[in-house]
């Protein structure tokens, strides 16, 4: 049973991040699996300067899309905010459903803490996860030249208010702008 649920994880791999491809006309992006290992390692680091619980900030991290490697990514505009929740809720069950019962636990309850945004380690990393996106979106300004990132920076700015990753976000978003 765990093979299946690390066949599971290793498909995120396969799956692309549905957002550029949509709203930045990309013809290829990321993967969900690319996503998770930056904002995996932005985790750890905040975690670490932030003094907060790192080792679940990342495990957290870890578990944030796996939902995505069975339901493939969605956008808001392909499915409600609630509907999307209710899909990635029962899909993970499922998913760790694969795991023995200590882990299963574990994880189940670090899961829910992530999709209740019930913890500071929950409420950091939906920040991250956005200073993530806001990072891959400077990235890709530099190689796409005609192609305008604004969107994914505004959603960033809107999501993102602890004071450390926003320093880093405007840091980042200054050096994009004087790039165009």
């Amino acid at each position: 049973m765990i093979e299946n649920f690390l066949k599971t994880a290793a498909n995120l791999k396969s799956i692309s991040r549905q957002g550029w491809i949509d709203k930045a006309q990309l013809t290829s992006s990321e993967s969900v699996a690319d996503h998770v290992f930056s904002t995996s390692v932005m985790a750890m680091v905040f975690g670490d300067l932030l003094n907060l619980d790192t080792e679940k900030l990342l495990k957290m991290s870890l578990l944030h899309d796996l939902s995505e490697s069975v339901t493939g990514d969605f956008t808001p505009e392909q499915i409600s905010k609630d509907e999307k929740l209710i899909l990635e809720n029962k899909t993970m069950n499922e998913i760790l459903d694969n795991l023995p019962s200590p882990l299963k636990d574990e994880y189940t309850k670090i899961w829910n803490e992530f999709s209740e945004n019930s913890s500071t380690e929950s409420k950091i990393l939906h920040e991250i996860d956005k200073l993530e996106m806001a990072l891959q979106a400077t990235i890709y300004s530099n190689e796409f030249k005609d192609k305008s990132f604004d969107l994914f920076l505004d959603s960033a700015n809107n999501a993102i208010s602890n004071p450390e990753l926003k320093k880093i976000f405007n840091s980042l978003k200054s050096t994009s702008m004087e790039k165009k």
